[in-house]
Formats: C-alpha cells, sequence, structure tokens
C-alpha cells in the first residue's frame, strides 16, 4: 500500500538531530517557555520575515488568541463580521465564532480553492472589520488583490497559514502578508511538530505583546496579570523538534513539487481536474507548497475505492462543508454551491517529501486507469 503521508519516514529523516534536541531539553530541566522556545520563535520569524512569532499550542489557538488580542487592543468588539472562505476548515471560523464575533462565508475560486477576491469586496458591510483568507492546499491566497481591498476599506487581515509553511507570492512568504498570521505544526503539516503546537506571526510589536501576555495566563510579568488570559504555551520539546525540522523545510518542500510535477504531467484522466497552478511552470512557481495533492472528480467514491483496491491510499479534505456541520445550524439551510461541488468532489493522492518516483508513478498510472 502507498501511503497517503508515511510520517515515520519523514522523522527517521532526523531521528539523530531529533534525539539530540530532545536530550538537550531534557538536560536543561526548563521544560516551558525556556531558551528552545525563544529560538524557535526567533528562527522562525527570520524565515516567514516577519518581526515576531509567538509560539502557541496548536494553530487554532493561533487564531483564536490572535482575534482575541485584537479585541483586547479595541481593533474588533463583538458582533464585528469577519470574512471567511465557506469551503474553509472548520477552525478557520471556530475561531471567529470563539471570539463572538460574526464568521462571513464567501465562495472561493473553483479553480484555485482559494478565497476569491471579487467575492470578498462584494461581501463588505458596514460591520465588516476583518479578513481571513486560508492559503488551502497550500497555495498563497491572492494575497496582493486581498491586502488591496483591505486598506481601501479599512479591514484587518489575518492569514491561516496552517498548511502553507514556504510558500512565496512575489518575494513575500505566507504569514507576512496580513497583519498576523496563524500557523499549525500539527504532525501532518509540511512543518510538523512530534506532538500539538502552533505560533503566530506579525510585525506589530503591541499585538505581538498582547499575544505573548494571553498565551500565558494574560501575564506579562509573573504573578501580574494584564489580562484573563489562558494557558497556551508552545513547550521546550515540540519547539526544540521544530528547530530542528525547520532547517530541511525548504528542502521537502522542493522534493513535494517534484511530486506535484510529476503528477501534474502524468495524469491524464479525463474524468479528473487537476489543481490549478498560477504559473505554467509548476517547478519555478513558488506560491503553491503542495501540503496536499487535491484532485477532483464527479465520481470520487468509486474513483477513491479503485484506488484503494491498486494500492493506493487517499484521504478527502474536506467531506463536509462547514455550512453542513451540526455545528452550525444556523447555516445548515443556506446554499453555497460552489463549496458544496468542492466537498463533494475533492480528493487528496498520496503526498510527501519522502514519496518515491518509482510510487508516485504507480499512482499515476492507477488514477488514469479508473473509468
Amino acid at each position: 500500500m502507498i501511503p497517503f503521508l508515511d510520517l515515520k519516514a519523514i522523522n527517521a529523516q532526523y531521528r539523530e538531530e531529533l534525539i539530540t534536541a530532545c536530550t538537550r531539553v531534557i538536560d536543561s530541566g526548563w521544560y516551558i517557555a525556556g531558551n528552545a522556545l525563544t529560538q524557535f520563535e526567533q528562527e522562525f520569524a527570520d524565515y516567514c520575515g516577519t518581526k515576531h512569532a509567538i509560539g502557541v499550542a496548536n494553530g487554532l489557538d493561533a487564531l483564536v488568541l490572535t482575534l482575541r488580542a485584537w479585541k483586547e487592543l479595541g481593533k474588533l468588539k463583538d458582533g464585528d463580521e469577519v470574512i471567511v472562505p465557506a469551503n474553509t476548515y472548520i477552525a478557520s471560523i471556530l475561531a471567529i465564532s470563539a471570539n463572538d464575533l460574526v464568521p462571513v462565508l464567501v465562495e472561493p475560486e473553483l479553480a484555485t480553492y482559494n478565497l476569491c477576491p471579487v467575492k470578498t469586496e462584494a461581501a463588505i458591510t458596514p460591520k465588516t472589520r476583518a479578513i481571513l483568507p486560508v492559503h488551502l492546499y497550500g497555495a498563497l491566497a491572492d494575497m496582493p488583490a486581498i491586502m488591496d481591498i483591505a486598506e481601501r476599506h479599512n479591514l484587518l487581515v489575518l492569514e491561516d497559514a496552517a498548511q502553507a509553511h514556504g510558500a512565496v507570492f512575489d518575494g513575500k512568504k505566507a504569514g507576512n502578508w496580513g497583519h498576523a498570521s496563524g500557523f499549525s505544526f500539527y504532525p501532518g503539516k509540511n512543518l510538523g511538530a512530534l506532538g500539538d503546537a502552533g505560533a503566530v506571526t506579525t510585525n506589530d510589536d503591541e499585538l505581538a505583546e498582547t499575544l505573548f501576555a494571553l498565551r500565558n495566563y494574560g501575564s506579562h510579568e509573573k504573578y501580574k496579570n494584564l489580562f484573563q488570559g489562558v494557558n497556551s504555551r508552545l513547550d521546550e520539546i515540540q519547539a526544540a523538534m521544530l528547530s530542528v525540522k525547520l532547517k530541511h523545510l525548504d528542502t521537502e518542500i522542493a522534493q513535494r513539487r517534484k511530486v506535484a510535477e510529476a503528477y501534474l504531467k502524468g495524469i491524464n484522466n479525463p474524468a479528473v481536474t487537476l489543481p490549478l497552478t498560477l504559473n505554467s511552470s509548476p517547478l519555478t512557481r513558488e506560491n503553491h507548497v503542495w501540503h496536499v495533492f487535491v484532485i477532483r472528480c464527479e465520481q470520487r467514491e468509486a474513483l477513491q475505492q479503485h484506488l484503494l483496491e491498486q494500492g493506493v491510499q487517499t484521504l478527502i479534505h474536506y467531506p463536509i462543508p462547514p455550512h453542513q456541520q451540526q455545528a452550525y445550524p444556523e447555516w445548515n439551510e443556506h446554499s453555497f454551491p460552489m463549496s458544496e461541488q468542492i466537498h463533494q468532489q475533492v480528493l487528496s493522492l498520496p503526498m510527501g517529501p519522502t514519496l518515491s518516483m518509482e510510487d508516485v508513478q504507480k499512482v499515476i498510472s492507477a488514477v488514469n486507469g479508473f473509468s
């Protein structure tokens, strides 16, 4: 069986480095808010090109706490509207709801699966205060257009960059476009920890200071609490693991792009819609880091079963759109046709930096053999 993602093989490449880093933390006797976290935060900020990176417990907290910080700073208030893609993973929307803000679902562009700038601007109302674009599947949204809209309408922009570590558009990386960005380091991400972890990046000093406090019980200084904060700290061992893996991220992205190029060139089944790249040369286009390689097929279940019989494991990202989830019954009768089509047709092929080209060719043959 060709696995969808082989995390064991990915981490085995760096086994000795990871063990050394973990041992260093164990021997230090300091396991929360120590040197390993400070080091990773600086390294990740440098990588993204931002002034600050604030480590938190997970990617959802990165989004929740950023919106919360803007409320503490008086930039948002209860009932404000936040525009978000209708086809995103539900975490993007949960972060908005958790802050007593109002998610406004906007359809994506079918070709890219990312937030449509034209529809985004059309959705702005007097209550709109922020846009939360999601770099879905590893491809940067059209951030120049979105930032232009935000500037003209005086809106905040929070990137959900959970799937796009290292993606670049016009020389600027994911995490350095919006006023702030939330990252996830869930083990399956391109930059994955060995457990849950996340971070916020920003160039805003005041926002960064507020986030540093909010993640630590609302405290800048021990036993002095400025806010009613939470406990959402990226621990020392995960920070140390991430420092090791960050050094290899660009190499892994390059390998993912080779796999994607092979898929794009080799899959020719007319029943399958391939992902659209924003440039005719996917090898040189930096905006996509291929967190997942998503195809569409009207007979998705039949295709998935065919691939399974051919020894190819696939996953669906994601089977149920947010507006049809039980968690949001107020949306269940709403219609978002494009998002519904996407969720009914998408299928993710095996993708990862350790996937052999022999296995890639087997996947291509299996997909082309479906009828």
